[in-house]
């Protein structure tokens, strides 16, 4: 077995000092976190001093496919060997590795994928994740499966690393593990601000003016210091290629450096320039840590970033351009001094800068989680509760993305929330691409062929704009283009292809135009996002129930149904708060083949003026294709009324003035004495479900209004036998007076725990009355409302026996005068009732 040369190829490099305590850490604890500045070497060091602990392979994964190459490219010729033999690599598409690699450089994603088709690692010794501070979901998943296998293996060790992290949150993830870090003496870097006299970004994305400046920027920093090369940070491949235009323009060498480049182009602005001439490498963030470009010592950072981003409410996902984080800003400038004093110059001001976020924000917290949540389904752990991750996806996030899944029967999900994967979910997963894409190019691909599969597949992978929203016109723009945007298309459309196998289509000739074909497979990724328009001003119903608009300038204005791929947030004259941005045509007849299992013929009651309707809809989700009026069968009504009696309760019920009575006194009963006497408030009676109405509701089903009902007999089958006999013992409806008239008792409503019971009545009828009734075997007072002749209130009392000695003399006094045709005794206990005047002798 070959062993590494640890001395020789760490030699200048202060990350040498980590080999002797990375060995005792891993010997010990089988896992370490290693912090350094870049241009530290740890990516050079760390890999070969694990891989001389063991006999396994050592794979090392990387945030980027370039860095992964670039670190297996340089690790190989510091140990004298071919690249593919000792150090190797495995990039998507492209792979240089043999039987004899010890190091092998990956991609989170990869490490990913094989982690997910061989849990166990087999041959691996050590895992090491490099520039874990990025925050990728595939790093995140990278790790929390690696840790979980290294659990299970006591002879896997895993690495963390990073020139900036959290040393102490990844060191408890790995249970404890060794913190070690580098000191390292950083050359000096001196920092220039440059803003732009007006706004960066418009609605359209990056002003041509701010990019402009930024050219500008470049031009004076290698005026300043003809000697050293640029590298200049913009956050997407149409800025690049505009700045490096500009600097052309004006005699600068530029070169891009981006993620739809070629391998060999990206390779390319990783070497020297041939004549060793100073040159400007505008790039991504593709740029901003694990590799190193070689003579740069000057930075220029538009400081915008371009990151994913979801609107969970409006289901809308996609990358949108934001200022940079303060620390992937200084991530960006450190690489102006990796080898020497440099310059960074941003084009914002210092109050600028200090206004932008201190961190970036992880992909997990941000992205639509559809490829994620399929990928932990996988694993066997939906919802990623045994992994250490350092953050969690968000419950909502994660629900909403396996929603997605099911949309796509990629997983079950049970009536208890368990998800499982599907046979279908598993096929989706073995593709490296989105679940989206994946199920339009296995389902295209019969119907439309492969190579149209794939080649549309890669337009909607394509982060080119559609000309005023036309997905169609960049499908083609794409095909006949030989740009670096249509290269880069050609590439997909070729890798898809491959990953389709031997699938052909069912037919010689799809019947199916370019354009529909393109629809065709829009739909299959997106079902959600067929919309149709609802009026003539561009505003559209997404079958997903969502509503956008299309911008004003767009191509598609006055089509009825279109699939959008790209909708962004936005100022929307329709109020959805939505923009489709890109979008292609499709009939109708399309639109229902492709998303067959959206298209549902549904009937609807609703309750209208107490009575039960009922309309039948033809729909594709959300969107109604037709509707008419049927009349509802007997199920159907009484499902309605209990639908509607368990959202708004007895509420919904008319109340008669027995009925309501009668709800009183039960429920003023109950207050007093509880059970068996049955609780009639709104809450219970909704628990009670309308079972205690099932005859009248059986009425309503038969056709009666819910209006008619006598709600009498429904409240009498809830009381309790035999005790129900003494009810009117208990709460009875009129109290007899002296002079023999009923006087009807005021229950306090059910929903009333305090109020009492009352009675109005005339005073001369109370004569001779000694006591004030009590009701419910002498549990509650009666308040009596005492009335002058003219039935107006003149005293109120629950103790009668008090107010004939106290009240009395002083009402007898002021009223008697007033009233002298009814009599006033000086005695009213002992003073005959009368309902009349004196002479009436009543």
């Amino acid at each position: 077995m070959t062993s590494f040369d640890v001395d020789a190829i760490g030699r200048d490099l202060p990350a040498l000092a980590l080999a002797a305590p990375l060995r005792s850490a891993i010997t010990e604890h089988r896992a370490a976190v290693i912090t350094s500045p870049p241009g530290s070497g740890k990516t050079t060091v760390v890999p070969p001093v694990l891989a001389n602990l063991s006999t396994g392979r050592v794979v090392v994964a990387q945030p980027r496919r370039v860095a992964a190459r670039a670190a297996a490219r340089r690790l190989a010729s510091l140990t004298g060997t071919a690249l593919g033999d000792l150090v190797g690599y495995t990039v998507r598409d492209d792979s240089k590795v043999s039987r004899h690699t010890r190091v092998e450089f990956v991609t989170a994603g990869v490490l990913v994928r094989r982690l997910l088709h061989s849990p166990d690692l087999p041959g691996v010794s050590a895992v090491v994740l490099d520039e874990v501070h990025e925050r990728s979901i595939d790093a995140d998943l990278a790790f929390a499966f690696s840790q979980q296998i290294a659990q299970l293996r006591d002879d896997l060790a895993v690495v963390a690393m990073s020139a900036t992290l959290d040393a102490a949150q990844w060191a408890t993830l790995l249970g404890n593990a060794p913190v070690l870090s580098v000191p390292m003496e950083l050359h000096p870097l001196t920092e220039h601000w440059m803003p732009f006299a007006g706004h960066r970004l418009d609605e359209r994305g990056v002003r041509r003016e701010f990019l402009d400046h930024v050219a500008a920027t470049t031009r004076e920093a290698m005026a300043v210091h003809p000697e050293h090369s640029a590298l200049v940070f913009l956050p997407g491949h149409r800025e690049v290629e505009r700045v490096v235009t500009c600097l052309r323009a004006d005699g600068v060498e530029a070169i891009s450096l981006t993620g739809s480049l070629s391998a060999a182009e990206q390779d390319a602005a990783l070497r020297p320039a041939p004549d060793g001439a100073p040159r400007a490498v505008v790039a991504t963030a593709v740029a901003e840590s694990s590799l190193t470009v070689p003579d740069i010592r000057i930075v220029v950072d538009s400081c915008l970033a371009r990151e994913p981003r979801l609107d969970l409410a409006r289901g809308i996902s996609g990358l949108v351009t934001v200022s940079v984080s303060q620390d992937s800003g200084r991530q960006r400038a450190g690489r102006a001094a990796r080898v020497g004093p440099g310059d960074v110059y941003r084009c914002v001001s210092e109050a600028q800068w200090a206004s932008f976020a201190a961190a970036r924000k992880p992909e997990i917290a941000t992205v639509d989680l559809t490829e994620t949540a399929l990928l932990l389904a996988l694993w066997g752990d939906p919802f990623a509760r045994d992994l250490a991750l350092p953050d969690h996806p968000a419950p909502d996030a994660l629900r909403r993305a396996q929603q997605t899944l099911q949309l796509l029967d990629a997983v079950a999900i049970a009536a208890d929330g368990t998800v499982t994967i599907t046979d279908r979910g598993e096929q989706l997963a073995r593709f490296p691409t989105h679940p989206r894409l994946a199920r339009a190019l296995i389902d295209a691909a019969p119907r439309i062929g492969p190579a149209a599969a794939a080649g549309c597949v890669a337009t909607l992978q394509s982060t080119q704009r559609a000309p005023r929203g036309d997905l169609a016109a960049l499908h083609q723009q794409l095909r006949n283009g030989d740009d670096p945007a249509a290269r880069q298309w050609r590439r997909e459309r070729d890798r898809l292809q491959r990953l389709l196998g031997g699938v052909t289509s069912t037919a010689e000739a799809t019947d199916l135009s370019a354009e529909q074909a393109l629809a065709f497979v829009a739909a299959a990724a997106h079902p959600e996002r067929i919309a149709c328009a609802r009026g003539g001003d561009g505003s559209y119903l997404f079958a997903g129930g969502t509503g956008a608009q299309l911008h004003r300038e767009s191509a598609l204005m006055g089509q009825q149904w279109l699939v959008a791929t790209d909708v962004a947030r936005g100022h929307a004259v329709d109020g959805s708060g939505a923009q489709i941005r890109a979008a292609v045509p499709i009939t109708r007849q399309l639109a229902l083949e492709v998303a067959a299992s959206m298209h549902t013929t549904v009937t609807e009651t609703a309750l209208v003026d107490a009575r039960v309707t009922a309309r039948k809809y033809e729909r594709l989700g959300a969107i109604t294709l037709a509707e008419t009026a049927v009349s509802p069968t007997p199920d159907q009504v009484l499902a309605c009324v209990r639908d509607e009696f368990a959202r708004r309760g007895p509420q919904l019920l008319h109340w008669s003035e027995a009925a309501r009575q009668l709800r009183n006194r039960l429920a003023f009963v109950h207050r007093y004495l509880g059970a068996p006497w049955p609780d009639v408030s709104d809450a219970v009676l909704r628990e009670l479900d309308a079972d205690w109405l099932g005859p009248e509701f059986a009425r309503v089903a038969d056709g009666a209004s819910l209006r008619s009902l006598d709600l009498v007999p429904a409240l009498q089958r809830l009381l309790p036998w035999p005790e129900a006999a003494g009810l009117a013992d208990l709460v009875p409806e009129y109290l007899q007076v002296p002079t023999g008239s009923k006087i009807h008792i005021e229950y306090p409503d059910a929903g009333d725990a305090d109020a009492p019971a009352r009675c109005s009545v005339k005073l001369q009828e109370c004569f001779g009355m000694l006591d004030t009734p009590r009701l419910v075997g002498g549990r509650a007072p009666l308040v009596m409302q005492l009335l002058s002749p003219a039935q107006r209130p003149v005293a109120i009392t629950e103790d009668l026996a008090s107010f004939w000695q106290q009240g009395y003399p002083q009402v007898r006094a002021e009223l008697r005068g007033r009233y002298s045709k009814h009599p006033w005794p000086e005695d009213p206990l002992t003073a005959p009732p009368q309902r009349g005047t004196k002479k009436s002798g009543r």
